[in-house]
């Protein structure tokens, strides 16, 4: 590998990480509003999304500065490949925690209503999907990163429980119906974020062993 090659890789990586960094601190905001019903800290989530959109734009523009000067080949075509997939997913839940900090402003302004018991589970399971993927990633750790698309099966679960305990409180009492949808919208995106740390997981697999596994059944199967 050329020097001028390794040092565009480097902060290549380094870019992956300040956005990372960023991803993370507003899944963990967003949620923390939800929780609270903190309308303030959901418009510094809302607020935030615009430099997560402008990082990503400088890591994809470094990719493509990698492929034009230095046509990679092999493993490191692949971590070119792997972090172009890698920040599409990072800026989407980026998206997605706004979306969640939307439905926490929403809650801020209605009448409390009790969260049912598995909405703090899946919101922990959900963060810690992320930063575990965003670990096997850095450390290439394709054990790590099997495991966590082996759990995506167990968000999903927990995601079907919040949804039906939701339903029921809404066929309960009417007026909690507003209340109830926004919890609902916020367990999917929960659910949609850890479906992206899949995602990072298994091009963490493709990067290390040069195998494409998104779309397998038997990688989701717990073991």
């Amino acid at each position: 590998m050329s020097i001028h090659l390794e040092r565009d890789l480097d902060e290549l990586r380094r870019g992956v990480v300040a956005l990372a960094a960023l991803v993370e601190q507003a899944v963990r905001d967003a949620v923390a509003a939800l929780r609270t019903r903190d309308a303030a800290l959901a418009r510094r989530v809302a607020e935030g999304d615009a430099r997560i959109d402008l990082e990503q734009n400088e890591v994809e523009e470094g990719c493509l500065k990698v492929l034009a000067l230095h046509q990679p080949v092999a493993s490191d075509l692949r971590g070119v490949a792997a972090v172009l997939q890698m920040t599409t997913d990072l800026e989407r839940v980026g998206d997605l925690a706004e979306e969640i900090a939307g439905s926490a402003a929403a809650l801020a302004a209605l009448p409390p209503v009790p969260a049912p018991p598995g909405l703090e589970p899946l919101a922990a399971l959900a963060a810690s999907q992320l930063g575990l993927a965003l670990d096997a990633f850095a450390r290439r750790d394709t054990a790590l990163a099997r495991a966590v698309c082996r759990r995506d099966a167990e968000v999903d679960r927990l995601n079907e429980e919040v949804a039906a305990g939701l339903v029921a409180l809404m066929e309960a009492d009417p007026g909690k119906v507003r209340a109830g949808l926004a919890l609902v919208a916020a367990a999917g995106h929960l659910e949609r974020i850890a479906d992206h740390a899949t995602n990072i997981a298994e091009d963490t697999i493709y990067l290390v062993e040069g195998e494409i596994v998104r779309h397998s059944p038997a990688l989701r199967v717990a073991g």
